[in-house]
């Protein structure tokens, strides 16, 4: 089987949920002997030099990059308000000279599956449909415009709420102008999966969960610093950003000032400035940044803290967590899409009282944080197996091959 996958960021280094989950599908079909093509956008935020990607993977998976400023421009944003009906999110990734790039490579090679990593790569499919005789798998990593609702529904500010409740109409709408445009959605939830059902999708589908290597994923609880709560996300996407400030001024002021001992490690990449000196405000805090090793940090901590209250698709950085054993205190969206059972793989908190509770509970019973982390690895362990999710898509798309 010939695959080529198109992606709208570079998805090695796999640091963030969405790289982690593209790379996870790009290498476990090669690893299963198929030949894979990566195209994908190598933009100013997310660049990464191919030829510092390990050779073994560069043996096993070619990558094509295409480089595209997709910064976000304040005078873009306000063209786009007035002169266009496409979303700002998703113009900023249409392009010329990437459509030629792909029109050269659908040319030059045949293909059996072309696999679209994500909402912003479906305005290729009509160029898709025009060059090759591929298959087209939508692989839809989240409900976008369902994002941008929940994030609307906490904007206090009236102007940037008008804003926001245009750009999530015309999500909404962009995003249901693909149904069925497709032959084949790869959903990462059920419960995306039957969103998809409820729009329209009559074509065929597989719920294709992000998973984990358990090889790779080693805990090592003589490294745990306990008690500890940690956090671990991109700082510079919203919904983990409003997360954090949320807890720090509802949850961590209080637990801080009973708890003078426990500290709260905040971990990950491209943290802006203002986040930062807003950590300064709260006492026992320890901004760590970008981590080199990320499964080294989680190791090195007790309680992982989800307080997500907007965002979509699944945390692929509560898996992870899982995987090495980590007690996990989430909002329910943290968790959504991961068929836990509450109490006992995770703890489940939606006000500042039982984020309180929770906490307070954790770290004054450790036996009972451990046994909540053993029982989350089992799950995973169970249910996210990479190896099997993988070769669950191979003979989804040889059926689909078969039958076309």
């Amino acid at each position: 089987m010939n695959i080529l996958f198109v992606s709208n960021k570079m998805p090695y280094p796999p640091k963030d949920g969405g790289s982690i989950a593209t790379f996870q599908h790009m290498w476990g079909l090669a690893s299963l002997g198929q030949t894979v093509t990566v195209l994908t956008i190598n933009s100013k935020k997310h660049f990464f030099d191919v030829s510092q990607i390990p050779i073994e993977i560069r043996s096993k998976i070619n990558f094509k990059t295409f480089f595209l400023d997709t910064s976000l421009s304040a005078f873009d944003a306000l063209k786009n308000l007035f002169f266009s009906s496409m979303p700002y999110n998703a113009e900023r990734f249409v392009s010329e000279g990437f459509e030629k790039y792909l029109i050269e490579i659908l040319t030059q090679e045949t293909f059996d599956v072309v696999q679209l990593e994500g909402l912003y790569l479906c305005p290729y499919i009509e160029t898709i449909r025009k060059y090759s005789k591929a298959l087209i798998s939508y692989r839809a990593h989240n409900i976008e415009h369902e994002i941008w609702k929940r994030r609307l529904e906490r904007e206090k500010n009236h102007m940037k709420g008008r804003y926001l409740k245009l750009l999530t109409k015309r999500l909404e709408s962009f995003e249901k102008s693909f149904i069925n445009s497709y032959d084949m959605i790869v959903p990462i939830t059920l419960r995306d999966a039957k969103q998809f059902t409820d729009f329209g999708n009559t074509k065929p589908m597989l719920v294709s969960p992000t998973g984990i290597d358990a090889k790779k994923y080693e805990p090592k609880p003589e490294m745990i610093k306990f008690p500890s709560v940690f956090h671990l996300g991109a700082l510079d996407w919203f919904p983990n950003q409003e997360a954090l400030l949320w807890f720090l001024r509802n949850v961590w002021r209080y637990i801080s000032k009973d708890y003078t001992d426990l500290k709260f490690y905040i971990a990950g990449r491209n943290a802006p400035k203002s986040l930062i000196e807003e950590f300064k405000k709260f006492r026992n805090i320890v901004f760590v940044g970008e981590v080199e090793d990320a499964h080294e940090f989680l190791n090195s901590h007790s309680i992982l803290i989800v307080p997500l209250l907007s965002g979509g698709g699944m945390r692929v950085k509560v898996v992870e967590g899982m995987a090495l054993a980590k007690t996990i205190v989430s909002t329910p969206i943290g968790v959504e899409g991961i068929p836990v059972t509450v109490g006992k793989e995770v703890l489940i908190a939606t006000t500042p009282d039982e984020f309180i509770y929770c906490i307070e509970k954790l770290v004054t019973d450790k036996a009972f944080c451990e046994e909540i982390g053993q029982n989350a690895l089992s799950f995973v362990r169970q249910n996210f197996d990479c190896n099997v999710i993988t070769q669950q898509l191979f003979e989804f798309y040889s059926k689909q091959l078969h039958d076309n």
